[in-house]
């Protein structure tokens, strides 16, 4: 497990709640490579992105952490290990968002556009995979890859 500075990370992978197979191969691929990396994958803990994205971390031997909108830790797919049960909706970005050093955003719609927001105005780091396009403030990337190596470079201070 490659830790940079010895350190383990919390990134938040978010995107579309419905994936479609490319988009969700793409999230997974983030996720274990994210993994890999030994960083702690958090989502928001539904479908589509987010659980592919666990689903990758998980079959890495990653530890992922789910942000949930509901009452109920058994709304969190499979793949994640730590349900965080807040009742709070779409609120529940912000607790996503602030609980971790950067981002990637894969795809997506309204939701992830507003944690993209919310992770700008939190000055944390947000690498866009295939997302919504044009936002100053995001790094935009084209391959998972790339992805995951540009957001560790950021947090280490040498992106």
């Amino acid at each position: 497990m490659d830790l940079p500075n010895n350190r383990i990370y919390r990134i938040g992978v978010i995107g579309t709640g419905i994936a479609g197979s490319a988009v969700y191969e793409l999230a997974y691929r983030v996720g274990r490579l994210l993994a890999e990396r030994g960083a702690i994958v958090y989502t928001g803990g539904l479908g589509g992105v987010m659980e592919a994205a666990a689903r990758g971390a998980l079959e890495a031997g990653g530890l992922t952490v789910g942000i949930l909108p509901g009452r109920k830790a058994e709304e969190a797919n499979p793949y994640i290990r730590i349900p965080v049960v807040t009742d709070m909706g779409h609120a529940r970005n912000v607790i996503l968002v602030r609980s971790v050093q950067g981002l990637i955003a894969v795809s997506g719609g309204y939701g992830t556009l507003s944690e993209i927001a919310l992770a700008l105005k939190m000055w944390k780091p947000v690498v866009g995979l295939r997302t919504w396009p044009g936002i100053e403030g995001v790094v935009y990337e084209d391959s998972p890859e790339e992805a995951v190596s540009k957001l560790f470079l950021i947090l280490e201070g040498e992106g």
